[in-house]
């Protein structure tokens, strides 16, 4: 019989950093490279165990609703719960809102940073909890996991003053008991360990390693993020080159010009364009006496008379003249 692993996944947050995007759509709906944040985001669990039952636990707030569509739409026999969390509270307090499905072994991830890591030796693992990892030059705007003298995790440290440990949390964690975890959000929250009004989940793991706990670090190379136009653009394309790229079926269109690597869904109408490298492009949009290069395109989007880069442009926009760099929202019209 199949173990049902948890995978807990906040997504509760208003986005504001990725505004105007974030108005109208949630953050992990961003397209990129050919799919949405959270496809890839869900992709990460692929290599769980075949003795491991996946279900989901979405805690959502605003266009909570569209997260629920988009399941329903491309996920339907996954097992998933939602929890909406009205104030923003932090990620302790998420989960908190989930307790009655935090139960036994679990994930958790955060929904704006995607990482690559094979999760097959859980399968056998026996830790108490495990805190992925990368390290990095300079951690001082991180939190990092500091080891003690048998390399287990001692404690977690939010922003550290100096660069000597430089193991970055990257945003990923797996608790053998998600009862324990539960427990030490309680304590958390009753000691009022928090920052700004907000609990975050380091201090409830700092909680659990206050009983000595069995807590590891897993390592990782390839970290993501998703949460700034920019970095959502360097990671378009990180996808792009690694995973994405379908240049080959354009290749032959007469009067355009394709510079892999790009992911372009197969409605696009492109005349008289030059695309790529590093551009997705939706369903349904046109490009038209156009240059396109790192942006990502979302879908019913009309480009036309411009060269455009180092932009995001949302669903059902109309950009015509002589544009450069651009941020839009759907449903925005620019003509110069």
């Amino acid at each position: 019989m199949a173990e049902s692993i948890k995978i807990v996944i906040p997504m509760a947050g208003w986005g504001t950093r990725m505004r105007p995007h974030t108005w109208s759509k949630p953050k992990p709906l961003m397209p990129i490279a050919g799919k949405t944040v959270l496809d890839y985001v869900l992709d990460q669990f692929d290599s769980l165990p075949a003795g491991f039952e996946k279900e989901f636990v979405f805690i959502v707030g605003q266009h909570g609703e569209q997260i629920e569509q988009h399941m329903q739409d491309n996920y339907p026999d996954v097992k998933v719960h939602f929890v909406v969390q009205k104030e923003m509270r932090g990620q302790s307090h998420a989960l908190y809102l989930a307790r009655e499905h935090v139960t036994g072994p679990m994930l958790m991830a955060f929904s704006d940073t995607l990482i690559e890591t094979d999760l097959t030796f859980l399968e056998s693992e026996t830790c108490d909890g495990m805190a992925w990892v990368k390290p990095v030059p300079d951690p001082r705007r991180f939190g990092v996991a500091e080891l003690g003298s048998e390399g287990h995790i001692a404690r977690l440290i939010e922003k550290p003053q100096d660069v000597n440990n430089n193991l970055v949390l990257v945003g990923f964690y797996y608790f053998r008991s998600g009862e324990a975890l539960v427990a030490a959000i309680e304590e958390q929250m009753a000691r009022g360990t928090s920052l700004k009004g907000e609990y975050y989940i380091v201090d409830a793991i700092n909680v659990m390693l206050e009983d000595n706990v069995d807590f590891r670090v897993k390592r990782i190379e390839t970290w993501l993020d998703t949460g700034i136009p920019a970095t959502t653009l360097e990671t378009n394309r990180y996808l792009l080159e690694n995973r994405a790229d379908n240049s080959d079926a354009f290749a032959d269109r007469s009067g355009v010009v394709i510079i892999p690597p790009v992911c372009i869904h197969q409605s696009v109408q492109l005349e008289s364009a030059v695309v790529g490298p590093y551009v997705s492009i939706g369903k349904d949009s046109r490009i038209t006496d156009a240059v396109v290069r790192n942006s990502i395109v979302g879908d019913e989007t009309e480009v036309s008379g411009l060269v455009c880069e180092n932009s995001l442009l949302g669903n059902k926009v109309y950009i015509e003249g002589q544009i450069n760099h651009l941020n839009m929202g759907d449903n925005s019209r620019l003509v110069k």
